[in-house]
């Protein structure tokens, strides 16, 4: 079992910055792909990073491409997501999270095993 907690979210201008962190509960978090996805009001979630579980794979999705930069802390049990350059279309609440990564072959992991309860960013114009 793993649980996960993001933090880092808030309001920010747009062309600001914001630093997401996902602290994960366990002793096998380097076992773990990481995530990060996103969920704006009235659509659907989508992914925004991915990174596996040595940090030596990672994806973005095109819309953050050159802003968004993925990274984990295996020693911290932890996994961040720094957002430069913000626009008010980031506007999302943001979920990390976590798939054992013996389960599936896949990159990024279609399917994940344990999720975040999410934390707020909004972007104003």
């Amino acid at each position: 079992q793993v649980q996960l907690a993001e933090s880092g979210g808030g309001l920010v201008q747009a062309g600001g910055s914001l630093r997401l962190s996902c602290a994960a509960s366990g002793r096998l978090f380097s076992s773990y792909n990481m995530a990060w996805f996103r969920q704006a009001p009235g659509k659907e979630r989508e992914s925004v990073a991915a990174i596996s579980w040595s940090g030596g794979s990672t994806y973005y999705a095109d819309s953050v491409k050159g802003r968004f930069t993925i990274s984990r802390d295996n020693a911290k049990n932890t996994v961040y997501l720094q957002m430069n350059s913000l626009k008010p279309e980031d506007t999302a609440v943001y979920y990390c999270a976590a798939r054992y990564r013996l389960r599936g072959s896949n990159w990024p992991p279609r399917e994940y095993d344990y999720w975040g309860q999410g934390t707020q960013v909004t972007v104003s114009s």
